[in-house]
């Protein structure tokens, strides 16, 4: 859409935020299936409601009794939790999540799958286009989320003018030129995080991070290591569409790569692109009532939804003693070795390209969304 143009990563002609829609052209199926598609919507809604409200009554709330006894805590709390994450995943349709560990240097599946078993104080790292991958991780390891506070407000940089093609490039002459303002965020720094829950950070889904005066924030360190528990870390600070990889904020200076003191496991979520029967399990738009109209959107399908998660096998990893940040970064990537490998590890996990714009460039994104669309 030529008004959010000003949103397109100059290097890769991705427009990273704009919910995918399916391609042109109508479906007489779909249109039949309608009234049908929207009784099984309200169905599926009310049950994951209905499970939401079960996680919080037991897990949030009967389960703290035992904290006192925090080996039994932890166990039923995570028996819940899993068994809780993966019946919603399976009520909305998908019945079947395939999981692989793809390695980086043969490009494929890997033959011998390793254990993947992040630990206590360990870090999980991954790109984040939907709350369907925070149920997935709480089905498969009940870790411990976190959300990013930044510096300070974003501000926008001086904006400029650039000429950009807004006709057909037919090499001839009969392309529209005419210019465009195109505004630049200007880089902030995240100076902490503090601990969501399960419920909370799939409410914060599609947000970007509030600035450090709005609350009390740890560093990274201070949580990873009094955690008991592995950690989820989304460098990107908020969610794309999925078509590429947010630029990472610099989350790790201080730590030297290979990683040494805990593990850092690299994953990559995948989501097929939407059609007129199947809508996009991206969710990068936030709503008045987040993340409600989305799961309505994908109860209300008549088939299967479809998502992969591919993992880096464990003798790849930044934490490995044979990693070499050499064959994943270039020189000049800054203080922040560990952060440009691991958007370099889930750029070959997932086949995505990386983009030039971050989350800031969101903040103005949802600014001039929700101006349009009030």
């Amino acid at each position: 859409m030529e008004k959010y143009s000003a949103f397109r990563d100059p290097g890769t002609g991705i427009q990273p935020f704009l919910t995918p829609v399916p391609p042109l052209g109508s479906s007489i199926v779909a249109k039949i299936a309608l009234p049908l598609s929207y009784a099984l919507g309200v169905i599926r809604t009310t049950l994951v409601v209905a499970i939401a409200a079960v996680y919080l009554v037991f897990v949030s709330g009967v389960c703290t009794i035992l904290r006192p006894i925090p080996p039994v805590h932890r166990a039923i709390s995570y028996v819940l939790t899993a068994f809780l994450s993966r019946l919603s995943l399976f009520v909305l349709g998908l019945w079947w999540i395939p999981v692989e560990q793809v390695s980086r240097r043969r490009g494929r599946s890997s033959g011998t799958r390793e254990p993947w078993l992040p630990g206590a104080g360990d870090l999980i790292i991954s790109n984040w286009v939907s709350w369907i991958e925070i149920l997935w991780l709480a089905f498969r390891f009940d870790p411990i989320f976190v959300l990013p506070l930044s510096s300070n407000p974003v501000q926008q940089r001086d904006t400029h003018l650039e000429t950009r093609a807004t006709g057909r490039r037919t090499g001839t002459g009969s392309a529209a030129i005419s210019p465009t303002t195109k505004p630049l965020a200007q880089r902030v720094n995240i100076v902490g995080f503090h601990k969501a829950s399960l419920l909370r950070i799939i409410m914060s889904t599609g947000r970007t991070p509030l600035d450090a005066s709005s609350g009390n924030y740890s560093s990274l360190e201070e949580i990873r290591s009094s955690a008991n528990r592995p950690l989820v870390v989304f460098p990107e600070c908020t969610t794309s569409n999925g078509r590429g990889l947010l630029k990472f904020a610099e989350l790790f200076k201080d730590c030297p790569v290979p990683v040494k003191g805990f593990k850092v496991f690299v994953m990559c979520i995948r989501y097929d692109p939407p059609t007129h029967l199947s809508p996009t399990l991206s969710h990068s738009i936030t709503s008045s009532l987040n993340p409600l109209p989305h799961v309505f959107s994908l109860a209300k399908t008549l088939q299967p939804l479809t998502m992969s998660v591919r993992l880096l096998p464990p003798a790849e990893l930044p934490s490995s003693p044979s990693f070499l940040a050499s064959e994943v970064v270039s020189n000049d990537v800054g203080e922040d070795t560990l952060t440009a490998a691991c958007s370099g590890l889930i750029s070959q996990l997932g086949k995505m390209k990386k983009m030039n714009l971050g989350w800031e460039d969101k903040v103005f994104f949802l600014k001039l969304y929700r101006e349009k669309q009030g």
